[in-house]
């Protein structure tokens, strides 16, 4: 008779299956903390929401139904969207060379400006042309921006979250400079504005949709990023970099053309989402193109994990939540900042959530190892 204890048991721990778990563990970490802490976020704005003595029931059901319940309320969110998606990539880009930059507000309204008033200048081109030259102006004013943050990073050490947040402010205030002096149109009486750009310019609504193409250019951009930080060597060197900036340049990198390059594409994308608004929604530049959608983008970025792919659907979420402001103001009689109090509070636990990462032993095959 065979002893049974000389044969082994049939392992499931296989090379090949050792190494898929690893492999889904640790991307699994990225995924499942940040929606432990949306879920977690959400749990405390419904009791803020109770403690106004609202439900927190209704108004999930209403938050649902305004930016999901139905194709107007779809369409709407994904408008919403298409800017948060390239506001996104202006803090996803420079955060994988380890810098926190939060001033694409200023990116995006001086895009927009830059694009109406080229608009003007080129206003008897061919609609591609215009439309064109408009990005062009759109992405080298938010790129120059924002590249003269890396800049003073790079070369005056001066920290990039705080230069590049006192330089939106500088932004806005320019923008309304231009706006409502040397590029007014004296026939915007209450709300001063640029003169309108020409109808060829305007980016009209994809065929089918209510939507502008403005999401395409922001899905495109997204998709270009992952490329280019996944698949390309500035994006492995920018990797290695924004892990260990001391240990790239033993290696001979050069940071310093790094953080210049990926801050300046950051802001040019920035300044496209600018561009969008001006020749998809506004029609010209005014006060509106300070809407905030610059700092949105920095909590759609951190849940993100500043992965330009998951920004896509991080930011259709953001963008049905903002949808539905107006609907939760109109049913449960809500200030109209209740959504920004909703970002507030998701953004305080995403930066609270990063102190779990590696300390999971489920996300962590070292942990695995070790044990064993």
């Amino acid at each position: 008779m065979t002893d049974i204890a000389s044969n082994p048991a049939p392992s499931f721990h296989s090379p090949a299956l050792s190494s898929a778990l690893e492999w889904l563990a640790r991307r699994a970490e990225g995924f499942v903390i940040p929606l432990a802490a949306l879920v977690v976020g959400m749990a405390l704005f419904s009791v803020f929401i109770a403690l106004l003595g609202k439900s927190p029931a209704q108004l999930f059901e209403l938050m649902w139904r305004g930016g999901f319940g139905s194709w107007f309320s779809i369409q709407n969110t994904l408008s919403r969207a298409a800017p948060l998606l390239l506001a996104a990539l202006c803090v996803a880009l420079p955060a994988r060379l380890g810098l926190v930059v939060i001033g694409g507000e200023g990116a995006i309204v001086l895009g927009g400006v830059a694009a109406a008033a080229v608009a003007v200048w080129v206003q008897s081109a061919p609609s591609f042309v215009g439309i064109l030259l408009m990005g062009i102006a759109g992405a080298v004013a938010g790129g120059v921006w924002i590249g003269a943050v890396g800049a003073l990073r790079h070369y005056r050490a001066v920290n990039e979250t705080i230069s590049s947040l006192l330089m939106a402010y500088i932004a806005i205030a320019l923008m309304n400079h231009l706006v409502e002096g040397p590029l007014r149109d004296p026939a915007s009486l209450n709300k001063p504005s640029t003169h309108p750009i020409d109808p060829a310019f305007v980016v009209g609504p994809m065929p089918g949709m209510d939507v502008h193409w403005g999401l395409i250019v922001g899905v495109v951009a997204c998709v270009i990023s992952w490329i280019l930080i996944e698949k390309t060597r500035w994006g492995f060197a920018a990797r290695i970099a924004g892990g260990n900036v001391r240990a790239a340049q033993v290696q001979g990198l050069a940071v310093g053309p790094l953080i210049l390059g990926f801050c300046a594409l950051a802001g040019a994308f920035a300044g496209l989402a600018g561009m969008i608004e001006v020749a998809a929604v506004q029609g010209n530049a005014n006060g509106s193109l300070a809407a905030g959608y610059g700092y949105s983008g920095i909590l759609v970025a951190f849940l993100a994990r500043h992965n330009p792919l998951a920004i896509i659907p991080v930011a259709i979420l953001l963008g049905g939540i903002d949808a539905s402001g107006g609907l939760l103001q109109r049913r449960m009689e809500l200030p109209d900042a209740t959504v920004q109090v909703l970002q507030g509070m998701l953004f305080i636990v995403i930066l609270f959530s990063e102190t779990f990462y590696g300390r999971f032993k489920a996300f962590n095959p070292d942990l695995w190892k070790r044990s064993a």
